[in-house]
Protein backbone atom coordinates (compact mmCIF):
# COMPACT_ATOMS: atom_id res chain seq x y z
CA UNK A 1 0.00 0.00 0.00
CA UNK A 2 1.18 3.54 -0.73
CA UNK A 3 1.45 5.47 2.51
CA UNK A 4 2.11 9.18 2.94
CA UNK A 5 4.10 9.92 6.07
CA UNK A 6 3.29 13.34 7.49
CA UNK A 7 5.89 14.05 10.18
CA UNK A 8 5.38 16.82 12.69
CA UNK A 9 5.13 18.01 16.24
CA UNK A 10 1.41 18.74 15.71
CA UNK A 11 1.56 21.13 18.65
CA UNK A 12 -1.43 21.29 18.14
CA UNK A 13 -2.77 19.71 14.98
CA UNK A 14 -4.80 22.24 12.98
CA UNK A 15 -6.95 22.43 9.88
CA UNK A 16 -3.96 23.35 7.72
CA UNK A 17 -2.44 19.91 8.42
CA UNK A 18 -5.74 18.18 7.68
CA UNK A 19 -6.42 20.11 4.47
CA UNK A 20 -2.96 19.24 3.10
CA UNK A 21 -3.40 15.56 4.06
CA UNK A 22 -6.79 15.47 2.35
CA UNK A 23 -5.37 17.21 -0.73
CA UNK A 24 -2.61 14.57 -0.98
CA UNK A 25 -5.20 11.79 -0.78
CA UNK A 26 -7.33 13.45 -3.46
CA UNK A 27 -4.45 14.35 -5.80
CA UNK A 28 -2.00 11.46 -5.71
CA UNK A 29 -1.90 7.67 -5.55
CA UNK A 30 -1.49 7.70 -1.75
CA UNK A 31 -4.03 5.43 -0.02
CA UNK A 32 -3.42 6.42 3.62
CA UNK A 33 -1.77 9.26 5.50
CA UNK A 34 0.08 8.41 8.69
CA UNK A 35 0.52 11.41 10.98
CA UNK A 36 3.89 10.66 12.62
CA UNK A 37 3.84 12.57 15.89
CA UNK A 38 7.44 13.48 16.68
CA UNK A 39 8.26 13.47 20.39
CA UNK A 40 11.39 15.55 19.85
CA UNK A 41 12.40 17.28 16.63
CA UNK A 42 16.20 17.77 16.72
CA UNK A 43 15.85 21.09 14.87
CA UNK A 44 13.23 22.55 17.20
CA UNK A 45 13.54 23.43 20.86
CA UNK A 46 10.26 24.52 22.35
CA UNK A 47 9.24 25.13 25.93
CA UNK A 48 5.62 25.07 24.78
CA UNK A 49 5.78 21.51 23.42
CA UNK A 50 2.89 19.54 24.86
CA UNK A 51 3.63 15.99 26.03
CA UNK A 52 3.80 13.64 23.02
CA UNK A 53 0.93 11.44 24.28
CA UNK A 54 -1.31 14.49 24.65
CA UNK A 55 -0.41 15.64 21.12
CA UNK A 56 -1.04 12.11 19.78
CA UNK A 57 -4.44 12.13 21.47
CA UNK A 58 -5.31 15.48 19.84
CA UNK A 59 -4.35 14.06 16.43
CA UNK A 60 -6.50 10.98 17.05
CA UNK A 61 -9.45 13.20 17.98
CA UNK A 62 -8.96 15.29 14.83
CA UNK A 63 -8.96 12.33 12.43
CA UNK A 64 -11.04 9.70 14.25
CA UNK A 65 -13.78 9.61 11.62
CA UNK A 66 -11.41 9.38 8.62
CA UNK A 67 -10.35 5.83 7.75
CA UNK A 68 -7.68 7.12 5.35
CA UNK A 69 -5.76 8.84 8.15
CA UNK A 70 -3.87 7.26 11.04
CA UNK A 71 -2.19 8.79 14.11
CA UNK A 72 1.16 7.08 14.68
CA UNK A 73 3.31 6.88 17.79
CA UNK A 74 6.11 5.00 15.99
CA UNK A 75 8.75 7.56 17.00
CA UNK A 76 7.83 7.21 20.69
CA UNK A 77 9.57 3.82 20.68
CA UNK A 78 12.70 4.97 18.85
CA UNK A 79 15.80 6.73 20.24
CA UNK A 80 15.57 10.48 20.74
CA UNK A 81 15.88 12.93 19.21
CA UNK A 82 13.78 11.66 16.30
CA UNK A 83 15.63 11.50 12.99
CA UNK A 84 13.48 10.91 9.92
CA UNK A 85 16.02 8.55 8.32
CA UNK A 86 15.94 6.29 11.40
CA UNK A 87 12.13 6.24 11.43
CA UNK A 88 12.08 5.42 7.71
CA UNK A 89 14.53 2.54 8.20
CA UNK A 90 12.38 1.17 11.03
CA UNK A 91 9.15 1.46 9.01
CA UNK A 92 10.72 -0.12 5.92
CA UNK A 93 11.83 -3.11 7.98
CA UNK A 94 8.55 -3.46 9.88
CA UNK A 95 6.26 -2.92 6.85
CA UNK A 96 8.14 -4.26 3.80
CA UNK A 97 4.91 -4.40 1.74
CA UNK A 98 4.26 -0.66 2.00
CA UNK A 99 5.70 2.08 -0.18
CA UNK A 100 6.35 5.20 1.87
CA UNK A 101 6.40 8.81 0.71
CA UNK A 102 7.18 11.82 2.87
CA UNK A 103 4.85 14.83 2.99
CA UNK A 104 6.42 18.15 3.92
CA UNK A 105 6.11 21.86 3.49
CA UNK A 106 8.49 23.77 1.25
CA UNK A 107 9.91 25.45 4.37
CA UNK A 108 11.01 22.05 5.72
CA UNK A 109 12.32 20.95 2.32
CA UNK A 110 14.53 24.04 2.15
CA UNK A 111 16.11 22.86 5.42
CA UNK A 112 16.47 19.18 4.47
CA UNK A 113 20.24 19.61 4.10
CA UNK A 114 20.34 20.05 7.93
CA UNK A 115 18.74 16.64 8.48
CA UNK A 116 20.59 13.42 9.27
CA UNK A 117 21.53 11.69 5.97
CA UNK A 118 19.41 13.90 3.72
CA UNK A 119 20.94 12.44 0.56
CA UNK A 120 19.64 8.95 1.49
CA UNK A 121 16.15 10.33 2.09
CA UNK A 122 16.09 12.23 -1.21
CA UNK A 123 17.50 9.28 -3.18
CA UNK A 124 15.24 6.58 -1.69
CA UNK A 125 11.87 8.18 -0.94
CA UNK A 126 9.35 10.19 -2.88
CA UNK A 127 8.97 13.57 -1.22
CA UNK A 128 5.62 15.29 -1.62
CA UNK A 129 6.03 19.04 -1.14
CA UNK A 130 3.34 21.63 -0.59
CA UNK A 131 4.43 25.23 -1.06
CA UNK A 132 4.25 27.47 1.97
CA UNK A 133 4.14 31.25 1.63
CA UNK A 134 7.64 32.66 1.28
CA UNK A 135 9.25 29.28 0.57
CA UNK A 136 8.65 28.56 -3.11
CA UNK A 137 10.23 25.34 -4.41
CA UNK A 138 10.93 24.58 -8.02
CA UNK A 139 12.90 21.38 -7.59
CA UNK A 140 13.68 19.08 -10.49
CA UNK A 141 14.68 16.03 -8.45
CA UNK A 142 12.86 12.98 -9.88
CA UNK A 143 11.86 11.86 -6.35
CA UNK A 144 10.11 15.10 -5.46
CA UNK A 145 6.51 15.90 -6.27
CA UNK A 146 5.42 19.50 -5.86
CA UNK A 147 1.71 19.58 -5.19
CA UNK A 148 -0.08 21.64 -7.76
CA UNK A 149 -3.00 23.73 -6.60
CA UNK A 150 -2.49 22.77 -2.95
CA UNK A 151 -4.49 25.07 -0.68
CA UNK A 152 -2.24 27.71 0.84
CA UNK A 153 -3.25 28.51 4.37
CA UNK A 154 -0.86 30.51 6.48
CA UNK A 155 -1.85 28.86 9.77
CA UNK A 156 0.79 28.11 12.37
CA UNK A 157 0.66 26.10 15.56
CA UNK A 158 2.76 28.86 17.16
CA UNK A 159 0.05 31.44 16.43
CA UNK A 160 -2.63 29.04 17.70
CA UNK A 161 -0.74 28.53 20.98
CA UNK A 162 -0.43 32.31 21.33
CA UNK A 163 -4.18 32.74 20.84
CA UNK A 164 -4.88 30.15 23.55
CA UNK A 165 -2.39 31.77 25.90
CA UNK A 166 -4.16 35.10 25.41
CA UNK A 167 -7.62 33.62 25.98
CA UNK A 168 -8.68 34.03 22.34
CA UNK A 169 -10.75 31.63 20.23
CA UNK A 170 -9.11 28.96 18.05
CA UNK A 171 -12.42 27.89 16.59
CA UNK A 172 -12.18 27.13 12.85
CA UNK A 173 -8.37 26.85 13.13
CA UNK A 174 -8.43 23.54 15.01
CA UNK A 175 -11.08 20.80 14.62
CA UNK A 176 -13.85 20.88 17.23
CA UNK A 177 -12.93 17.77 19.26
CA UNK A 178 -9.29 18.81 19.80
CA UNK A 179 -10.52 22.33 20.68
CA UNK A 180 -12.78 20.84 23.37
CA UNK A 181 -9.90 18.72 24.72
CA UNK A 182 -7.49 21.68 24.74
CA UNK A 183 -10.05 23.75 26.70
CA UNK A 184 -10.97 20.95 29.11
CA UNK A 185 -7.33 20.17 29.93
CA UNK A 186 -6.09 23.76 29.95
CA UNK A 187 -3.37 23.05 27.37
CA UNK A 188 -1.13 25.91 26.21
CA UNK A 189 -2.43 28.34 28.87
CA UNK A 190 1.06 29.03 30.26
Amino acid sequence: MKIGLYFGSFNPIHIGHLIIANHVLNSLDIKKIWFIVSPQNPLKHSNSLLNEYQRLHLVRLAIEDNLSMVASDVEFKLPRPSYTIDTLAYLKEKYPGHEFSIIMGSDSFQNIHKWKNPERIIANYRIIIYNRPGFEIKDSNPNTVILKDAPRLDISATAIRELIKNGKSIRYLVPDKPVEEIKACGYYKK
